[in-house]
């Protein structure tokens, strides 16, 4: 395998991560204070900004799933157990003896199998939970007459606030592993450029030369 500059990361790409990003980071700033933790803002309007920036998410996650599948690179997030191991036991311990990391990106493989898990969870789990519990508490009032709705929403808020604080946790797990391995710079470029280095097959090379030479750095 040749070793290229590749355009990974599409406009589309960067553009959710980023927004998704900012968005997520106003849903915690205000989910904070709607618990207490601060007072930066009233309760009023910690609701309606909490509120705001989670439909402006939603819309822009229903927008991500569409271009998944319609681009096909849902593969990407499918994890596999092959190197799976090596990934667990190089972030536990061969990291810290400066070992090189066992994953080699390439063009169809983005993620190494603990991303693509990680990922996947996230995706499959914790979001479909925090909306499904955010959706029902913030139509609350549709329900609310029915037999147990008390009981039944502090029970849909205390899924909803377990599920934030795991994405807060993803959150600070992923802000971390941006400083661990290559630079900070190295970590953050390819999400803001879409180039990164990964492995090309011969086969693979040879059509993005010919058919897409834009993507080649």
């Amino acid at each position: 395998m040749a070793t290229r500059r590749v355009r990974i990361f599409t406009l589309f790409e960067r553009f959710w991560h980023w927004s998704q990003m900012l968005l997520i980071v106003v849903l915690m700033i205000t989910g904070f204070g709607l618990h207490g933790f601060h007072g930066l803002f009233s309760f009023r309007t910690a609701v309606t900004l909490h509120t705001w920036a989670a439909v402006t998410l939603l819309v822009l996650w229903a927008f991500g799933v569409f271009w998944l599948f319609t681009t096909r690179t849902w593969r990407h997030f499918l994890p596999r157990a092959t190197g799976l191991w090596g990934v667990l036991r190089y972030y536990s311990w061969g990291i810290f003896r400066g070992e090189r990391h066992p994953y080699r990106k390439a063009y169809w493989r983005k993620h190494n199998p603990l991303q693509a898990l990680a990922y996947l969870m996230l995706k499959i789990i914790l979001f479909p939970a925090i909306w499904t519990t955010g959706l029902i508490y913030m139509f609350y009032f549709a329900w609310r007459n029915l037999p147990q709705a008390t009981e039944a929403l502090r029970m849909v808020a205390l899924v909803h606030t377990g599920a934030a604080f795991a994405i807060v946790a993803f959150v600070m797990i992923h802000v971390y592993m941006l400083t661990t391995g290559h630079s900070f710079r190295e970590h953050v470029m390819p999400m803001i450029s879409g180039f990164d280095e990964v492995d090309l097959t011969p086969e693979e090379e040879a059509y993005l030369s010919k058919d897409e030479p834009e993507l080649l750095g």
